[in-house]
């Protein structure tokens, strides 16, 4: 005899979802704090990190250690992601937010290159593969956890929350980051200053702890373990493709328009460090603020026509962006565009959590969405920092990195297109 389905009051879901949202959006902006403070001192760290010498060359490598981490995603996937869908969301999103919290302290700990040599930039590395064997498991974890809570017809709302916090975690990184640059001297800075943001986040790992022990388990998860299992409509692996095409222009246009951005305005528009730094703050604002509005907006209008628009925009649009930025070199230029850039991945990040969630059924979705996520996260985002540099370096042109966005634009394009629209049928 089949299970019976796990029937939960109306009162406890409306009590829930407000504790448990709230504590996975707090939990989700620490985690990504956590792990979007690197690019933000990415100048810093390549001075202090790797050996003196052609400044082009330890910008790579320091981008090259940002996308290790990237590495270890998929591993991570792989293993929290069969946790969560075997125990549970919320046993998974405990241990990813204390294996952060590890990782992110720890870089502020190691010494650097002129202290002890090479051991410096291998433990800047062993910390990275911590922080992204975390925020493997973390991303799938969470984004079924906010969507699974959420109401039937307000999922692009409250999966927006998911990315909204995301954001707000790249945010506070960008904030704290700038608070320091302005308020500190330069050498003092460069010196130990850049450390501070890395061991903040080791201070608020109880915070995030707390908070993810005392929610309760989506209901979901609760439901399908009363139930007897099910043959699936499509083979996960699948399924994971589809959330591997889909997720490419949205990775590329998180790391290379926005983690990318304020060392590229350094370099290539003449910016300083504040500057540079309260420019991409700026722009994070703006896409924080849309991203809710544009998840909302995909409950009513459906997911697609909001995800389209963003693929098509930076198909078309990624070139005179670059263009712009390049030969606008001042901060009046630049920080109007970056805030029209952060509204346009609003199309993508405000249904996208939503939208990848509701490809999978809730018995397999933690694990193979983020498998599929990912992979094209460690295979396109990782590494966009480093692709973006070594095409700059390699072509000599500061707006060679457009023509990397073009083609994840174009190849999301084709994989949303064939997608079915999902916004106006039930969670499986």
């Amino acid at each position: 005899m089949p299970a019976a389905s796990v029937v939960i009051p109306a009162a406890e879901l409306r009590a829930g979802r407000v504790q448990a949202i709230g504590a996975a959006v707090i939990g989700n902006v620490l985690e990504w704090y956590d792990f979007s403070i690197y690019a933000f001192v990415a100048t810093i760290i390549a001075k202090r990190f790797f050996p003196a010498g052609n400044e082009i060359a330890a910008l790579l490598s320091t981008f090259a250690a940002f996308g290790i981490g990237f590495l270890a995603r998929p591993l991570g996937a792989v293993v929290i992601g069969r946790l969560a869908d075997r125990r549970g969301r919320k046993v998974a999103l405990v241990v990813t937010i204390l294996m952060m919290a590890v990782g992110t302290a720890a870089i502020g700990l190691i010494p650097g290159y002129e202290t002890v040599g090479w051991p410096a930039p291998a433990l800047l590395v062993l910390a990275r593969l911590v922080q992204g064997f975390s925020t493997g498991g973390e991303w799938g974890g969470s984004t079924s956890f906010i969507v699974e809570w959420a109401p039937e017809n307000r999922r692009g709302l409250y999966g927006s929350f998911h990315q909204a916090s995301v954001s707000m975690g790249l945010l506070l990184g960008s904030g704290i980051t700038a608070l320091l640059s302005t308020a500190m001297a330069p050498e003092a800075m460069q010196e130990w200053g850049w450390r501070v943001p890395f061991l903040l986040g080791g201070l608020l790992l109880p915070v995030g702890i707390y908070l993810r022990r005392n929610i309760a388990e989506t209901p979901a998860f609760r439901r399908v373990q009363g139930e007897a299992p099910r043959a699936p409509d499509a083979s996960p692996v699948l399924l994971a493709a589809r959330a591997f095409g889909f997720t490419i222009l949205w990775t590329v246009t998180s790391y290379v328009m926005l983690s990318f951005m304020p060392t590229f305005t350094q370099k290539f528009a003449g910016l300083s460090r504040v500057e540079a730094l309260w420019s991409s703050t700026a722009g994070i604002v703006a896409l924080v603020v849309a991203i809710p509005v544009m998840g909302r907006l995909s409950d009513r209008v459906g997911r697609r026509p909001l995800l389209l628009t963003c693929t098509i925009g930076f198909a078309l649009l990624a070139y005179p962006i670059f263009a712009v930025i390049v030969w606008g070199a001042s901060l009046a230029v630049i920080l109007p565009v970056q805030v029209f850039v952060s509204i346009l991945i609003a199309f993508f990040s405000g249904p996208g959590p939503a939208a990848i969630a509701e490809i999978f059924p809730t018995r397999a979705r933690a694990l193979w969405m983020s498998v599929g996520y990912s992979l094209a996260v460690a295979i396109f985002g990782g590494f966009a920092p480093y692709i973006a540099t070594w095409l700059i370096d390699r072509t000599g042109s500061p707006l060679s990195p457009s023509l990397y966005v073009i083609a994840a634009a174009i190849v999301s394009s084709l994989v949303i297109w064939r997608l079915k629209e999902t916004a106006h049928d039930g969670l499986r």
